[in-house]
């Protein structure tokens, strides 16, 4: 049986299920045998590891039996061992020639010597390279001896001589056999072949067919279909496969072939709401239990229109927590987003650590006393794992550089999204993600995220452009911000700045120019003018701002601002130079343009 699915799906849990399923039945004495092979990866042969594994279990067995078995029953099982022992024998006495030049699948003696081997081969032979040969050559003789020692019976004779192919029909015979007389069915999990390397899945499915087609044996495996697919070509590396050929070897292993299917929104919904009911302290564990076999009766019939939702659990839980209130809500609102981002797409593994990011997250916001809206943050943390990249860092930008904290950028697109504005959402924002996002709520352009983004950091440091001041231009700055006419002392304390520190507080003073939406003569003009006055770069910057600003947000009270200075002219003359500028503005500034002239 293979049970397929992308990573985190839940392949490892069907896997269980499936075992419960089978420890529940009386009219079939199984014994399973649970093998990771990851977990041999780099430190034993998986086909050797995955035979012992096998075998140890049929041993157990008959040694909890042996006061019902016979003698020779007993013994042949206790066989099993020394005939796996001398499989590992065969395989060291012919892999090391065979797999060095054919580049097959190396055992890890082999595999270790390899770098002592290359040394003479690659043209440039030193004494090192000798010395490691014959380190190898001895490390592999002492490997051969103790092998053939353990294989000798109490008596010290020899075993019989067997080729390989033998001795593999001998275990197969003696395992059937053994199984038999036990009265039981072996069924062997396999899980985690996808998360090993390609040669390390390749040799554990090898070493399923010295298994398959004995009676009393089952085989169960657990992998991702594409990674073993891209451990096939690995493995004939060199030859053409095209991808009906991939395909077929895994499909010749597998007799009933099970994919464990994506979750819809339905389902996610329901899992949120479930981790959250679990997660919950004043609910008992019995009413937990009732509440899991609740919700899965109910989606089984989700088919007929039945939902898990809001309404559903708080009619099966009956008194609710206030917070698991909020938290279901919550589950609701972002099942839709979880389900259809397409890095989370319903994925349950993504989903719990989601999840868990966002507990532990709320827990550091507790211990630091920090206060954070839980609802917030996880729409941060959704933007976060799910967002454009670029846009989230100016989300964060704008959040660092606010006086209050607002992402005040946020404002006209959430409008947006809610049919209350007409400005159109330009990429990222407005691809099905982020659009969603923006619709989600709460709405944050109105909300102080500092704290938020605090308890975030182990992502995205904390970066204001306060921070990058020193003390003379943080003070310099607040001046500046705080100007409501134009000031001497001001213009002196900003002359006396060096180069690099004017650069930062202009782009400060520039930020905080962004939010204004009605440009007749607000009071950040007046720092605009003063560090435009006092640098030629400034002046550039300036000029450059004011080329963004939107036309219908220039008023004629800024005309004669900006008239009396060469960088103030400028700007009008890109301004009057737009199609759009009519009305009284476009006066204003054609009848200054006239007057210089």
């Amino acid at each position: 049986m293979g049970i397929s699915g992308d990573w985190g799906v839940g392949k490892s849990s069907m896997m269980k299920l499936l075992r419960n399923s089978l420890e529940g039945r009386d009219e079939i004495d199984v014994r399973f045998v649970e093998f990771n092979a990851w977990l041999y990866q780099n430190y034993d042969d998986a086909r050797a590891a995955l035979m012992e594994a096998i075998t140890a279990a049929v041993v157990e067995q008959a040694i909890e039996k042996k006061d019902a078995l016979a003698k020779p029953v007993l013994e042949k099982a206790k066989g099993l061992l020394k005939r796996v022992k001398k499989l590992r024998l065969l395989g060291l006495a012919g892999s090391a020639a065979v797999d060095y030049f054919t580049m097959g699948t190396m055992t890890p003696f082999v595999a270790g010597g390899m770098a002592a081997l290359s040394g003479l081969t690659d043209g440039s032979v030193t004494g090192e390279d000798v010395k490691g040969a014959k380190d190898f050559v001895a490390e592999g003789i002492s490997a051969g001896k103790s092998l053939i020692d353990e294989e000798k019976d109490g008596e010290g004779t020899e075993p019989a001589e067997e080729t390989p192919r033998k001795a593999i029909q001998a275990f197969r015979d003696d395992l059937e056999a053994t199984l038999e007389e036990l009265g039981i069915t072996l069924v062997v999990l396999i899980d985690d072949l996808d998360r090993c390397l390609p040669k390390t899945a390749i040799a554990t499915l090898e070493a399923m067919r010295l298994f398959l087609f004995l009676k009393h044996t089952a085989f169960v495996i657990a992998a991702d279909e594409g990674m073993i697919r891209q451990a096939v070509r690995s493995h004939f590396d060199g030859a053409e496969l095209d991808d009906d050929l991939v395909t077929n070897y895994f499909d010749k292993l597998i007799q009933l072939p099970i994919r464990v299917p994506p979750l819809g929104t339905q389902e996610v919904r329901a899992y949120l709401m479930m981790l959250f009911v679990e997660n919950e302290v004043d609910l008992d564990d019995d009413t937990k239990e009732e509440m899991r076999e609740a919700v899965c009766k109910r989606l089984g019939r989700s088919w007929e229109g039945e939902r898990v939702d809001k309404a559903f659990m708080l009619e099966q839980i009956g008194e609710c927590p206030p917070g698991l209130i909020n938290r279901l809500a919550l589950a609701e609102r972002i099942a839709p987003i979880l389900t259809t981002s397409p890095k989370i797409q319903g994925n349950p593994r993504l989903i719990k650590r989601f999840l868990n990011t966002l507990s532990m997250r709320m827990a550091m916001a507790r211990i630091q006393e920090v206060n954070v809206d839980e609802e917030v943050l996880v729409k941060l943390l959704l933007f976060e794992r799910c967002g454009d990249k670029d846009a989230y860092a100016e989300v964060l930008r704008a959040v660092n550089e606010a006086e209050d904290g607002h992402p005040t950028l946020l404002a006209d697109k959430e409008k947006n999204v809610r049919g209350e504005g007409d400005a159109p959402l330009e990429k990222p924002w407005n691809d099905p993600f982020h659009s969603n996002w923006l619709a989600l709520d709460p709405t944050l352009a109105d909300r102080d995220l500092r704290g938020a983004l605090y308890v975030s950091r182990e992502t995205h440091p904390i970066i204001s452009r306060a921070d990058e001041l020193s003390s003379d231009a943080k003070s310099v700055l607040d001046m500046l911000l705080k100007m409501n006419s134009a000031s001497t002392t001001v213009n002196e304390e900003v002359a006396n700045l060096s180069t690099q520190e004017i650069a930062h507080v202009t782009d400060a003073v520039l930020l905080k120019a962004r939010q204004e939406t009605s440009w007749g003569t607000p009071n950040i003009l007046n720092a605009m003018q003063t560090l435009a006055n006092t640098s030629s770069a400034s002046a550039s910057l300036v000029v450059a701002f004011f080329a963004e600003v939107p036309t219908s947000q220039v008023k004629p009270a800024l005309v004669p601002r900006l008239a009396n200075t060469e960088w103030g002219k400028q700007v009008l003359t890109s301004l009057n130079a737009r199609e759009d500028m009519r009305g009284a503005a476009h006066k204003a500034i054609q009848a200054a343009m006239k007057g210089e002239r």
